[in-house]
């Protein structure tokens, strides 16, 4: 836009994606200049990698308005989160009020745009309030949840760069204490009771049959010659 965006009490979430063009500049904001106020949110990102193509996640290089207000970013109490491969911020220069760079550390105003503490160019620019207590995640407006869609590879609910699980380390159990109980079993061999052995019946010899038969005929003959005998007187 001609002249500068104010974001004044509300939040603005602008992404531009430069795929297959050429020679141009690509950022979620491009404008003479950029005031974040009253408690404002605002973030910003680009992305392209035609030929020639500059991509920045606020592009603030003057224009048609002129002035102080060309080319400047001014902060007072609120969030801006830019990010671009070029550079998260590119501006002619700027003020913080009641505000604070988060990332880069040690992060300034250079003279193309927002530079970290050794004076390169800062690809992802965070600015929050001096004196915020919300979370990390509030600083650029997509990571409040609820609050809109939220940045590629963060986390909705704490804004933070998404953790890898992989890296997490995984807590293992207390090693449960085991209870062995151990039974000894004595064997006792019974002594086997000797089993008193049948005792053979002796049987008493009897008197042969064939002997007693002769006895009996005998004896038979004898009363039958004495029969015949007296018969025989008799007559």
């Amino acid at each position: 836009m001609s002249g500068t965006l104010a974001v004044d009490g509300c939040k603005v979430d602008a992404r531009a994606d430069g795929a297959d063009i050429a020679d141009a500049r690509v950022a979620g904001v491009i404008a003479d200049g950029l005031a974040v106020r009253g408690d404002g949110r605002v973030v910003a990102a680009g992305t392209g990698s035609g030929t020639s193509v500059r991509v920045y996640g606020v592009c603030l290089l003057g224009g048609a308005a002129g002035g102080g207000a060309a080319g400047q970013l001014t902060v007072d109490a609120s969030w801006l989160d830019a990010s671009g491969t070029d550079g998260g911020v590119a501006c002619l220069g700027g003020s913080l009020a009641s505000a604070r760079f988060v990332a880069p550390a040690g992060g300034a105003f250079g003279a193309g745009g927002v530079v970290d503490a050794d004076g390169s160019v800062a690809a992802h620019v965070t600015i929050e309030p001096v004196d915020a207590t919300a979370s990390a995640g509030e600083t650029g407006g997509p990571e409040v949840p609820g609050d809109g869609p939220s940045a590629p590879g963060t986390d909705p609910a704490t804004g933070e760069p998404a953790a890898d699980p992989s890296t997490i380390p995984t807590l293992k159990p207390a090693a449960a204490t085991k209870t062995v109980t151990t039974t000894t079993v004595t064997n006792t061999t019974a002594a086997k009771a000797s089993r008193p052995k049948t005792a053979t019946a002796t049987s008493s010899s009897l008197p042969k049959t064939s002997d007693n038969n002769w006895i009996a005929v005998s004896g038979l003959l004898f009363v039958l010659g004495t029969a015949v005998l007296k018969a025989a007187r008799r007559c």
